[in-house]
């Protein structure tokens, strides 16, 4: 997505060779305009999949997934990282590792949000070791659902996630995906 890699060129920090930050327009401030392009993008590549709900993960992905959503007429459930005692006992669970917060994650999904015969689209903002994404799959799995495919913002190529998702047999459709990133710039395959 050509208007995407252009913002990403202009507003994306480079932190270092693997972390880039986009908090300007994707997830600290959202620039709504884009989101929504970003959100009619992912329908049209998969409108023909008869998703019945969207998936995605706190907290970041949920803008990007709200507004896919909206051109899908269907909810978003997203994964919690963290219990209140308002949260179910009755419901599926993985344990990820966060690159971003370099971290591990027990994500969960209540039973009531996710029933077999749901046809599950998974939206995220990153892949880059893929963990997100691979325990997302396992809950959509462990309830019977099926996974038609993940859309991802931006993917550092990079790193080894798209390879080990792509391999689990996931279609992933990732509208930016990073060659490469350093002080000097950002390249895209």
């Amino acid at each position: 997505m050509e208007e995407l890699k252009q913002r990403i060129l202009k507003d994306g920090i480079v932190l270092n060779n693997s972390v880039i930050k986009v908090d300007k327009f994707l997830n600290h401030q959202l620039d709504i305009t884009l989101l929504d392009n970003i959100g009619s993008e992912f329908y049209h590549h998969f409108m023909d999949q008869e998703i019945t709900k969207i998936l995605t993960i706190e907290a970041s992905g949920i803008a990007v997934a709200t507004l896919t959503a909206l051109y899908f007429n269907v909810p978003v459930v997203f994964a919690r990282k963290s219990e209140s005692i308002t949260h179910p006992e009755d419901k599926y669970s993985a344990d990820v590792y966060s690159f971003t917060h370099e971290k591990q994650f027990n994500i969960f999904v209540s039973r009531e949000y996710l029933k077999p015969g749901d046809k599950i689209l998974v939206i995220d903002d990153f892949l880059a070791n893929g963990q997100a994404l691979l325990g997302m799959a396992r809950i959509v799995h462990e309830a019977g659902a099926t996974l038609v495919g993940a859309g991802i913002v931006i993917e550092k190529s990079f790193q080894d996630g798209g390879k080990l998702v792509r391999d689990a047999g996931i279609n992933v459709f990732s509208l930016a995906r990073i060659k490469n990133m350093s002080d000097s710039g950002i390249t895209f395959l």
